[in-house]
């Protein structure tokens, strides 16, 4: 074999490997160029189609105003030709006044609110009520007889009824409703002559507006309104028998 025989022989591979790399690189340039038609196809479609939407939209629109603008023509003409007591009037009718928002309160939140248990309170404690500096007693008697003593003073108010869920002292007579009274501790100021002030915590009665009433003194008392109770004062409520005294422990001897 001759020099040139045998370097021909070994450039023979490189020649064909350099040929397959040539087809192989127009084929992805094939496929490319044939996966970039596509592309521009499919968008040339989609704006055709957006474009056709379009133009199905607008004929719509102006079908619809063509379609109004010939009825409102045909019925003014109609009116025209009818005699003047047989026309009606073209224009659209008054509008009834439509039910505006009530911003007012309801009472519903302090309801919520005030509850204990479940179960609303029928007594709001006013602004003024304070707890009283000194200790109160109530007793309770029945038939002249001593049955019951309470120490009122741990708390600023307390509720009487049968409702045993809600209310600070319980009264079983059913004649009693379930929040029956309040004794509420109220901050009382007065001024005198001279105008000086002077700050006191006094008892109050208050009646929730009772089927039965309440009495202080065999006298009965007005309702939803508060009374003030003086140290020796006998409270009844309802139809019971029973009597409460309220004393003050720091007018004791």
């Amino acid at each position: 074999m001759t020099e040139w025989s045998a370097r021909d022989a070994r450039r023979e591979p490189s020649d064909r490997r350099d040929r397959d790399d040539r087809g192989h690189r127009s084929d992805r340039r094939d496929r490319t160029s044939r996966y970039e038609d596509r592309d521009r196809r499919d968008r040339r479609d989609r704006r055709d189609y957006r474009d056709s939407r379009t133009r199905d939209r607008d004929c719509d629109r102006d079908r619809d105003r063509d379609r109004r603008r010939d009825t409102d023509r045909y019925e003014r003409d109609n009116e025209s030709r009818r005699p003047p007591a047989e026309r009606r009037s073209l224009s659209p009718p008054p509008r009834s006044p439509t039910a505006q928002p009530n911003f007012e309160r309801s009472g519903l939140l302090a309801k919520e609110s005030n509850s204990v248990n479940g179960v609303a309170l029928k007594y709001h404690e006013p602004p003024e009520a304070r707890r009283p500096r000194t200790n109160w007693r109530l007793y309770v008697f029945k038939d002249g007889k001593e049955v019951d003593m309470l120490v009122l003073g741990r708390q600023s108010c307390y509720l009487i009824g049968r409702d045993r869920v809600v209310v600070d002292i319980v009264t079983e007579h059913p004649s009693i409703s379930k929040q029956h009274a309040v004794i509420q501790f109220r901050l009382v100021t007065k001024r005198n002559e001279y105008g000086d002030e002077s700050r006191s915590i006094k008892p109050f009665l208050i009646d929730l507006d009772s089927a039965n009433g309440t009495s202080v003194n065999a006298a009965a008392i007005p309702k939803s309104r508060y009374y003030e109770l003086r140290n020796g004062d006998t409270c009844r409520f309802g139809g019971s028998t029973r009597e409460y005294v309220l004393l003050d422990e720091s007018a004791a001897p």
